[in-house]
């Protein structure tokens, strides 16, 4: 079957009377278990939106024009601020209520309600983190009261629409509830949007995962083995951010022309830090505890994607002696996880005269549920964002009694607040969140965790264990803060210092930041409320009782790093280093690898040495760049090995002259990542402990602390993984590049050998496990795809599903055939520049996808473009379901009109909205 490179693979996809027959087909289905009574084609249809004619939206002070473009994108025109985000409130309900609706209900931990006694123990650890509650804080004592009034507006809208609609006429999933549960939407309130702040938050917290992951490790491999595992930022190889740079020891502002930071040289190097061995002896016990942990965490619903090393973006803008148009071009495309609907709305709002009684004339794409533009351009400026990965959590271990906890030698009260969680079907549910000064006590909501550290190892002076240790989480998202004012800011910032006012606001997440206008000026700024730590480097869990380990402030806002019109013509961000060894402050250990942000880099000094020029095509091409870099390092030693076996040998010259691209039709893309997957299991996998490995992978492995060398290991005994494979480890990334590129000139290194193992010869070197890869890979893909390697794809290996992230996941069968699309045969690959991400130990299915693409031409916004994951609308079979995904597949990008004569121009629907 070839590779499809333009939409869903062969077997799904469907033209117009396709969907038609398969619509029918469903609702026959329906019809034939029982509920054909109730649901028809006018049910499916009774949410579509009317886009056209006049309605009446109280509370507006004059009309207010929504203007919808062929794909049904929304431009807003209205005469007051509040009546602009009054009218994007009922929109964005129009197309996608449920989703936002959903959004609401996980952010305050209340999806039992919606969902019944199946999302309880998800609505305990939320109630405990508590992110409603810092929500109600930051709108009651934090935001501007422009910010409010604007939040009220908007809310005022949805619940204009909410009045009247309900059930099937919201959206089918309310129709498809309706069946177990008698649930009916509150109205909407200015908290429910501020609370999405915090699960974006959530998903880019840093790294978390990693302190978890590198603890667990240590039931199997030494301290010089796990540093091995998370090797050093390869600085002379792949460009931070900002070249250079300083902060000035007396004025704490950080000078990007300085040649080089002073201080108290804390670094920022990746690797497993030397001042926390206090914490690491203890957390050597915790495997089991914080295994538990992972779990929790990973039930926890992630609306961006899998939290780790890959969840990232691109973003780069270049300056306009660089550019064709003579101006600024600016590029960014987040990679989160894919989804039905997209995770993002494409919208415009638009003042119809811009002054005091309003002052948006903003596109670009926008959170369901929240007023304000996340990501695009405004009429001077435009902005991206890509994930810092600033570390913003610690996990403390805490020495507790019924009473309280310990620190610094005294005995502390709790502090409590108790939580009751309504169950739809079923009785409620009360809970009691407990908190130390580091922050809740996460492990009460998991009953081994009650028991943390109860056979642990602990250094000399530490607190007699008695029950355990337990666990509790530092994060800056529980502080409230000032965040949706910063989107509000950045939506009308006019220039430079108006971008960086903004920025200063966006406290939590830290994003990378990039910036461009239209008078042809550049920049970067890196935001966020990032801790100062005293002992400690956030690698690992801390002991909660020494105040040593406490937070001893933030980073101060003048002293984050920034970048204005670089002699070099650009700038280019994809969760790289932020800045090199010498910046005073530690942001994290934890960076990514650099592997995407280098081959922007690389992509930009091709196209403009010697005087080239980029255009808007170069930018949307460079977003399509697939080629891996691993391929290129690994080839080269795959090529030289002997196979004696021709069955192999034959996929093995696939390899020969192949350019490193991953194709959807490429035979070679698909066997060299079989290749690498498991080559990767071989060296890693196998010898990772079963808490990082895939769920129910059974092998015989060397007994738990048994790190010694093979001559001296104990019986191997058999053991069965436990991780989600989006989750598990090794997943493949750009930080497993540089684990095997430091080992790759080493044959003999011991991470090349192998135990013996039933159904496993041990294997000596590098050259034996990568021989013993090849077979392996060769098997594997013969069994996925056919004997035949000319029939090969890496399309058909690597495919993305697009699914409704509640009813389509653990809805019943037929409904999840109404909600979901899919599959895609996809090219990319992990840490491409066309990030279409995948776990090297779960498979080769997309976990995270580019889920935009926007370029910005500053020299004339109309000419801009932009692309969805999926559509305008979030209500299944309406003709904006998924219309740009096909699109979005081949790399093409949609034309993006700003002006209200080019809006007018694209414009096919209007509707008028009246007071």
């Amino acid at each position: 079957m070839p590779a499809n490179k333009t939409g869903p693979a062969p077997k799904k996809k469907k033209g117009r009377r396709g969907r038609l027959v398969a619509l029918t087909v469903v609702l026959l289905l329906v019809a034939g278990i029982g509920f054909g009574a109730y649901w028809g084609v006018s049910t499916v249809r009774a949410s579509f939106p009317e886009t056209t004619g006049s309605l009446k939206l109280p509370g507006l002070t004059d009309p207010v024009d929504v203007i919808r473009d062929g794909n049904g994108i929304p431009q807003i025109y209205a005469d007051t601020d509040e009546d602009l985000f009054r009218a994007q409130g009922y929109v964005q309900a129009q197309d996608r209520f449920w989703e936002m609706d959903v959004r609401r209900h996980m952010t305050a931990g209340r999806l039992s309600e919606m969902f019944g006694k199946g999302q309880v123990r998800t609505d305990e650890f939320l109630r405990t983190l508590g992110w409603h509650e810092v929500a109600q804080k930051e709108y009651d004592t934090k935001l501007s009261p422009s910010t409010k009034k604007y939040l009220q507006a908007y809310s005022a809208g949805v619940n204009a629409y909410l009045k009247d609609h309900q059930g099937s006429a919201l959206s089918l999933e309310y129709a498809a509830l309706g069946f177990t549960n008698d649930y009916k939407p509150e109205p909407w309130t200015p908290v429910d949007s501020v609370a999405w702040l915090k699960a974006m938050a959530w998903d880019l917290r840093g790294n978390m995962k990693d302190e978890i992951d590198r603890a667990l490790m240590t039931s199997r491999f030494t301290p010089q083995q796990i540093a091995q595992l998370y090797p050093q930022y390869p600085y002379q190889r792949n460009r931070p951010i900002v070249d250079g740079g300083g902060v000035d020891p007396a004025t704490k502002e950080f000078d990007p022309k300085a040649g080089g930071s002073t201080g108290t040289g804390a670094g920022t190097g990746t690797g497993t830090g030397t001042g926390n061995r206090t914490a690491r002896t203890a957390a050597g016990g915790l495997q089991k505890q914080l295994s538990s942990l992972s779990t929790t965490l990973e039930q926890v619903p992630a609306l961006l994607g899998p939290n780790g090393n890959g969840i990232g973006s691109n973003s780069w803008v270049v300056s306009g002696e660089h550019t064709t148009t003579g101006k600024p071009l600016l590029a960014n495309d987040p990679h989160l996880a894919p989804q039905m609907p997209s995770l993002w709305y494409q919208m415009g709002l638009h003042c119809r005269t811009t002054g005091p009684k309003c002052n948006y004339d903003v596109a670009g794409f926008t959170f369901s549920g929240m007023p304000g533009v996340v990501i695009g351009h405004n009429q001077n400026i435009s902005w991206g964002m890509t994930n810092l990965g600033a570390d913003v959590t610690d996990l403390y271990l805490e020495k507790i009694s019924a009473d309280g906890y310990l620190y610094d030698g005294r005995q502390r009260p709790f502090l409590t607040r108790q939580e009751t969680i309504k169950v739809a079907g079923g009785e409620s549910r009360k809970i009691t969140v407990r908190s130390t000064n580091n922050g809740p006590i996460v492990s009460d909501r998991d009953d081994e965790l009650t028991n943390v550290g109860k056979d642990a190892p602990v250094a000399d002076g530490s607190p007699d264990r008695g029950d355990g240790y337990a666990v509790s989480l530092r994060w800056t998202a529980l502080t409230p803060g000032k965040s949706m004012d910063g989107v509000f800011e950045l939506n009308r910032a006019k220039d430079w210092t108006g971008f960086r006012k903004a920025a200063a606001d966006f406290e939590v997440p830290s994003q990378n930041l990039v910036y461009a206008d239209t008078k042809g000026n550049i920049g970067y700024q890196a935001p966020g409320t990032i801790p100062i730590r005293g002992k400690g480097d956030g690698t690992f869990p801390a002991p909660g009782w020494d105040p040593a380990y406490q937070w001893k402030g933030f980073i101060p806002q003048s002293a984050l790093p920034y970048e204005y019109n670089p002699k070099r013509g650009f700038i280019v961000t994809a969760n790289q280093a932020v800045v090199d060894e010498k910046y005073p402050y530690v942001i994290t250990k934890d960076w990514g690898y650099g592997a995407r942000s280098q081959r922007i880099n690389d992509l930009i000094e091709s196209k403009i040495k010697d005087g080239g020029k980029v255009s808007t095509d170069d930018m949307q091409t460079f977003q399509k760049d697939n080629s891996s870099e691993i391929a290129r390092l690994l080839t080269p030693y795959l090529t030289k090995i002997d196979i004696k076996d021709k069955y192999v040998r034959d996929a093995q010259q696939l390899l020969n002259g192949w350019d490193f691209t991953q194709e959807p039709d490429s035979a070679a893309a698909a066997y060299f990542n079989a290749v690498w997957r498991n080559t990767l299991k071989l060296a890693f996998g196998n010898k990772m402990p079963k808490e990082l490995r895939v769920k129910g992978q059974c092998l015989y492995v060397r007994p738990a602390g048994d790190t010694g060398p093979a001559d001296t290991q104990n019986k191997l005994v058999r053991e069965c993984g436990e991780r989600d494979g989006d989750t598990a480890q090794p997943d493949g990334g750009d930080r497993w590049y540089e684990v095997v590129r430091n080992i790759l000139d080493d044959p003999n290194n011991a991470w090349w050998k192998t135990d013996d193992r039933p159904g496993h010869p041990g294997l000596k070197n590098r050259d034996e496990l990568l021989a013993q890869a090849m077979k392996d890979a060769r098997y594997e893909l013969t069994s996925k795809l056919g004997k035949n390697i000319d029939n090969w794809t890496w399309g058909r290996l690597h495919q993305m599903d697009l699914k409704n992230q509640t009813l389509g996941k653990d809805g019943p069968g037929f409904l999840q055939d109404l909600l979901n699309r899919g599959p895609w045969n996809l090219g990319g690959g992990e840490a491409a520049v066309d990030a279409t991400g995948w776990n090297a130990s779960g498979g080769y299915q997309v976990t995270w996808v580019p889920s935009m693409r926007m370029v910005v031409n500053l020299a004339d916004l109309d000419k801009s473009r932009w692309i969805n994951l999926t559509g305008a609308s979030g209500h299944a079979y309406h003709a904006h379901y998924y219309d740009q995904t096909d699109k979005w597949a081949k790399g093409e990008l949609l034309p993006w009109a700003f002006s209200e004569d080019a809006v007018k121009k694209a414009g096919k629907d209007t509707l008028t909205l009246s007071p």
